[in-house]
């Protein structure tokens, strides 16, 4: 081979990494975009105080009527975020195979970001005993944003190749935390000095509200400018398109030719469904069963976004040298053992309560990272959204069984003590199906490179 040639070699693959990087960068701004809405409306403010608008239009016991259905006041957000998930059903897979067969993810991404963005938006108009239109905006909300991840996470496979996608994947995550802190101090700011800047209370939080819909559809900009399509592969093979149940059911017996990998994604689905659930009830916990005030769950939740960063870059160290599957068990006996102390904490003492979400954020981020990764290794290739939209069952405040558990717990209790530590579970039954799998022969039976560490 010429010198030339060579070098013409060498400044092509030095000009297809340079487009794969800035591709990269573009990706993560996608989880900066929307990351706020996990953390300042599911994680933070929408709770509280979707628990609170349903408490003022409680009846004398304390429950509301939705569709003539009687619910306590206090589980009406753990029903709705379990709502969310029907919708989603029916959405998700269709927009997969549709991404995979057409090749065209991005203007999906970009109405779905933008669906979503919107109701997220249209929360400021939450007020009084309007409990049932935040009901219907968190559903609408929720489900945008998951098939937005779908269609998100579906490029990882396709912008990194396998020995960058445990570092890509946490970059991403990190991105995300770190737009979610310097929102978070924002909103810390507007709601404790709601006065000085002379709106009330809830007027406060409903600017919360709406400015995690007007920063998610702003960000989104720069992944759809960046983010390029491709074509299908031809040897995708995906299901036809057809409606919910039925799409899933088929990307279902379709990975039942790959066991290994739905054997993955039913631990993933089982212990993400726990984490989940601890993001999007923690502040319920907080103020209805511990007593803290809204401030105190801000705090709380931003120290737990700074150090998920941390944590989310430093898993992916870990698991450069023990692989994401050793890394994500280690995560998940740290979660076992964080939400059993959590049972434990006294009311009206806002330190234990800090100590707790050290805990979580030192183990958040890079357990969904790693998830993230590991799942991308063992789908077949020209399948990534078609499979993500099964991975995304129990993503970002999709998980519904754990939400579900915990609001009928509460139901039937009445104690959100007894709620939080059924959990437990949760993370006990993943780490079971997670040990379970090997995982380098399920990299192999996907069609992929097996990396070295894994």
């Amino acid at each position: 081979m010429s010198t030339d040639t060579v070098r013409a070699q060498e400044a092509e693959e030095a000009a297809a990494a340079a487009e794969r990087r800035r591709e990269q960068r573009g990706w993560y701004f996608y989880d900066w975009a929307c990351s706020v809405y996990s953390t300042s409306v599911l994680t933070v403010f929408l709770g509280p105080y979707l628990t609170s608008v349903a408490k003022s239009a409680a009846d004398a016991d304390g429950f509301v009527h939705p569709l003539g259905i009687p619910l306590r006041a206090g589980a009406f957000f753990a029903y709705s975020v379990s709502a969310s998930v029907i919708l989603s059903i029916f959405v998700m897979p269709i927009a997969g195979a549709a991404a995979d067969r057409t090749g065209r993810k991005k203007p999906l991404l970009a109405a779905a970001a933008y669906v979503g963005a919107a109701a997220t938006t249209g929360m400021f108009f939450l007020d009084g005993d309007r409990y049932l239109l935040g009901g219907l905006l968190l559903i609408v909300a929720n489900a945008s944003v998951a098939v937005s991840m779908v269609l998100y996470n579906s490029y990882l496979p396709q912008i990194a190749p396998p020995e960058e996608r445990d570092a890509v994947s946490s970059r991403g995550w990190a991105f995300g935390y770190a737009a979610g802190s310097l929102v978070l101090v924002a909103n810390l700011v507007l709601f404790t000095a709601h006065d000085t800047f002379g709106v009330s209370e809830s007027t406060a939080v409903r600017i919360c509200l709406a400015s995690a819909g007007i920063w998610w559809g702003a960000f989104t900009l720069i992944p759809l400018k960046r983010l390029r399509d491709r074509r299908p592969a031809p040897t995708a093979g995906a299901a036809p398109s057809g409606h919910g149940w039925r799409q899933l059911a088929a990307t279902v017996r379709d990975m039942r030719g790959k066991p290994l990998t739905l054997s993955f994604l039913l631990a993933y689905l089982v212990y993400n469904d726990g984490i989940q659930t601890v993001i999007s009830q923690a502040s319920v916990y907080g103020s209805e069963e511990l007593g803290l005030s809204q401030s105190t769950l801000i705090a709380a939740v931003l120290l737990v976004q700074v150090l998920a960063v941390a944590g989310a870059l430093g898993m992916g160290r870990l698991a450069r040298t023990y692989g994401a599957k050793r890394t994500i068990l280690g995560s998940l006996v740290a979660w076992t053992v964080t939400l059993g102390a959590g049972y434990f904490l006294p009311a009206g003492a806002p330190v234990w309560f800090f100590v707790l979400a050290s805990g979580i954020g030192l183990v958040l981020g890079g357990s969904q990272a790693l998830s993230r990764s590991l799942f991308s290794h063992l789908v077949p290739p020209g399948k990534e959204a078609e499979y993500f939209s099964a991975y995304e069952m129990s993503d970002r405040g999709m998980s519904w069984l754990g939400p579900l558990l915990f609001g009928l717990t509460y139901q039937l209790t009445g104690s959100y003590r007894d709620a939080i530590i059924s959990l437990v579970a949760f993370f006990v039954i993943g780490f079971v199906l997670l040990a379970r799998v090997p995982v380098a022969r399920a990299v192999r039976d996907a069609g992929n490179p097996v990396p070295d560490r894994i």
